[in-house]
């Protein structure tokens, strides 16, 4: 049977299955959901499934028991299986983040007694709880997605502490890390990529002028952050720069590493991407490039440092790939972030101190 929300959900929850969003930026946003579950069933056990890469990125977080990381795009006969081998009884409640239909297909397929998710995408014959998605004037509109995911949970109770998004970076690889920095200078991360598609990356040969004029004016050192499939990307950066960018992932990269680098920043300069949403759960001032996608689904109350964004006729167009002539993006020039990065580390004594 569908409840449209109409009441709250009976009962209380013992075991709590949570299929994690699927992008590393909307998992860092779906932490303080994660936290106010916790806080509303402290005795529950709470289980994360998702890509072994969300995993990575969530672990560590006191409001999670345990993992199950999800191979891609698995057949109901193999998710049977990996839940009844990870899971010692049926979840008594399964929560779908993300919108797919296949999120709350895995939820059935794990066998979760109820099982609550947005009414999106044809699945409402799969949740017990199907929960009507945020609209204005009758149309499905964007909200920031950290509300979305704590609007899911309203039903049952949870409630938002206005404490945002939480990451845990390991503190040995942090250390590891700035035993290679000089503590005098100020820690600049630059994070080029997108994992979302090339319209959402700015130019290269800026990203480079901005690192070469932090590092002259500022004495910034500066760490380069790229993922995997992002190689192009990558060497087109250090091709253009003429100071010398830092590797925070070594020669062994991961979610891990990844995390200890950024928590390491003084400051992050990057697209609409998953070390943007990192920075803000580690407290980090951010410059953010942004070109197509609408601010609604990411502007967040607990971000610091300023979102630079024209506006455009042909956006914000929600598409990975660009098919005008990326004017969103380019109209953005090195000078400006450079201006607005150059601010934060001159009021980088009046910064919280690196955590």
């Amino acid at each position: 049977m569908i409840h449209l929300f109409s009441g709250k959900l009976p009962g209380d929850f013992g075991s709590i299955l949570v299929h994690a969003p699927n992008w590393l930026g909307d998992a860092a946003m779906a932490t303080p959901a994660l936290r106010a579950l916790r806080q509303r069933f402290p005795r529950a056990r709470v289980t994360v499934c998702g890509n072994p890469g969300v995993c990575a990125l969530l672990e560590g977080l006191p409001h999670i028991d345990t993992f199950i990381p999800l191979p891609g795009k698995p057949g109901l006969g193999e998710i049977r299986a990996l839940f009844r081998r990870a899971l010692p009884e049926r979840a008594e409640l399964g929560i779908a983040f993300p919108h797919s239909f296949r999120a709350a297909l895995v939820l059935a397929a794990a066998g979760c007694r109820r099982r609550l998710g947005y009414g999106r995408n044809g699945r409402e014959l799969l949740l017990t709880h199907a929960a009507p998605p945020h609209t204005e004037n009758g149309v499905v509109t964007p909200i920031y997605m950290a509300y979305e995911y704590l609007c899911l949970l309203k039903d049952l109770n949870c409630d938002d502490d206005d404490r945002g998004l939480e990451l845990h970076a390991d503190d040995a690889l942090v250390t590891e890390l700035r035993a290679k920095l000089d503590p005098a200078r100020p820690v600049v991360g630059i994070a080029p990529g997108a994992a979302f598609g090339p319209s959402k990356q700015w130019l290269p040969d800026r990203y480079a002028a901005v690192a070469d004029r932090l590092a002259q004016e500022h004495g910034a050192q500066v760490l380069l952050f790229t993922g995997p499939g992002e190689e192009d990307t990558r060497e087109a950066v250090l091709d253009a720069a003429k100071t010398t960018l830092i590797d925070p992932q070594g020669s062994t990269p991961s979610i891990a590493r990844l995390k200890a680098g950024i928590r390491a920043c003084d400051i992050l300069i990057g697209n609409d991407s998953a070390p943007r949403h990192i920075a803000i759960a580690f407290g980090k001032p951010v410059i953010c490039i942004m070109g197509p996608t609408s601010p609604r689904y990411t502007q967040s109350p607990w971000e610091r440092g300023q979102i630079l964004r024209r506006d455009v006729d042909c956006g914000p167009c929600q598409k990975p790939t660009c098919t005008t002539d990326h004017r969103c993006m380019t109209l953005i020039t090195a000078e400006e972030v450079a201006n607005a990065a150059a601010e934060w580390l001159d009021r980088r004594v009046g910064l919280a101190p690196r955590s």
